[in-house]
């Protein structure tokens, strides 16, 4: 817990999580979610249909109610913000459907992806994955050894033990007992 950041109230106290949302906002306009989703997109794609709930997920919040009842809300006009965000990303509205609830954007120019500055020393190297060494296996202990030892042992007695004939049933222990082997019960 850290004093309120915009105030410097210590009686006001926040978490580090929400001191550092105050500190830092979020840079972001409210529709650059689904400009950076229409940028992915465009590498794949040159038609995107988006429900209006899809289109609320990406932007992180409801959509206002003038984009569901009004189709001049959705117009390629650049002098609204949400109209900028999918212009910028190089995409136009092709068709709004209000009642089944969803946009249809077209494709019409590319957007060249934002290169990282580099200083004039840096070198480009190749990617080199981290190696990855498999784990030591550790020897099993006598004891577990020797248990799955008897266990086995005790499968084997079972199976010699239990040796049968296709179609015919072994005598029950109290039968082997009443009767001899050789003779036949009168």
């Amino acid at each position: 817990m850290v004093p309120d950041v915009a105030t410097g109230d210590p009686t006001m106290l926040l978490c580090l999580h929400c001191a550092r949302r105050v500190a830092s906002p979020p840079s972001r306009s409210k529709y650059g979610g689904l400009t950076s989703h229409l940028k992915f997109r465009g590498a794949f794609t040159r038609l995107v249909k988006l429900s209006f709930a899809r289109i609320d997920g990406l932007i992180g919040s409801n959509l206002p109610m003038s984009a569901y009842r009004d189709e001049a809300w959705w117009c390629n006009s650049p002098s609204s913000a949400h109209a900028r965000a999918w212009l910028d990303a190089g995409w136009e509205v092709q068709e709004v459907n209000l009642q089944e609830g969803y946009v249809v954007f077209k494709k019409v120019r590319e957007v060249p992806a934002k290169k990282l500055k580099r200083a004039k020393g840096d070198e480009v190297k190749p990617f080199t994955p981290v190696p990855v060494h498999a784990p030591k296996r550790k020897p099993p202990s006598k004891t577990k050894v020797s248990k799955l030892y008897a266990r086995i042992k005790n499968l084997e007695r079972q199976r010699a033990a239990s040796r049968s004939i296709r179609g015919f049933k072994p005598r029950p222990p109290h039968e082997k007992q009443l009767f001899k082997p050789d003779e036949k019960p009168q």
